[in-house]
């Protein structure tokens, strides 16, 4: 259980903060941005439990979710090690294989796909839309983290240097199966009955421009 004695600690006045493991470092850091992608797509997620109409099965899906995406901030902000003191909180491949699991049980019913669909929709559908861009936003800056400190643990350098530990490549893929289960639980939720085609702009007529 983690305990919050106060929330204000003033330590990040000079643009800087600390990881999981304690380390200091930028709040402009690719890993920092990265969780905070999935900071404001879990609030995004919260924003759209408060609507009425959320099948009860996607809510508790969905509720899932939420507690999952602090464990991936955990991930993202703790840098890889070849040992630790304590063991870490990471997203594994049993996190990945159930949002498959998920894809597989609500999308499996629905009619495939022609053409791209137009975000919108009842509130409901709309706003999934919403936390499936965010959640892609994050993808691509965890990838923007792994371009500055790969995928492997700390190590020491020929030249006696530390290298900084990289990113949890299963971080990423959670964050790719994610994006996906949202668009399918957009289209479950705004009936795929009413859902709005891209017409590509050479196929548009003069009344569709």
């Amino acid at each position: 259980m983690v305990h919050l004695t106060r929330i204000y600690t003033r330590t990040g006045d000079q643009g800087q903060t600390r990881l999981v493991d304690m380390s200091v470092t930028a709040k402009t850091d690719p890993r920092v941005a990265a969780y905070g992608d999935v900071d404001e797509a879990n609030a995004t997620i919260g924003v759209l439990l408060t609507l009425p109409g959320i099948d009860d099965e996607v809510r508790q899906v969905l509720a899932q979710v939420q507690n999952e995406l602090f464990d991936l901030g955990a991930d993202l902000g703790n840098p890889l090690a070849a040992s630790y003191e304590f063991e870490p909180l990471r997203i594994t491949e049993d996190y990945v294989r159930r949002l498959e699991q998920w894809c597989d049980r609500f999308g499996d019913p629905l009619p495939a796909l022609h053409s791209f669909i137009l975000p919108g929709g009842n509130p409901v559908g709309a706003q999934l839309h919403v936390a499936r861009t965010i959640v892609r936003r994050a993808e691509r800056t965890a990838w923007q983290a792994v371009e500055a400190y790969g995928t492997e643990p700390a190590r020491s350098g020929s030249s006696g240097a530390d290298h900084p530990g990289g990113v949890n490549p299963l971080a990423i893929q959670y964050l790719n199966r994610l994006s996906d289960l949202l668009f399918i639980l957009s289209r479950v939720a705004n009936g795929t009955e009413s859902e709005v085609l891209w017409v590509p702009g050479g196929d548009r007529g003069p009344d569709q421009s």
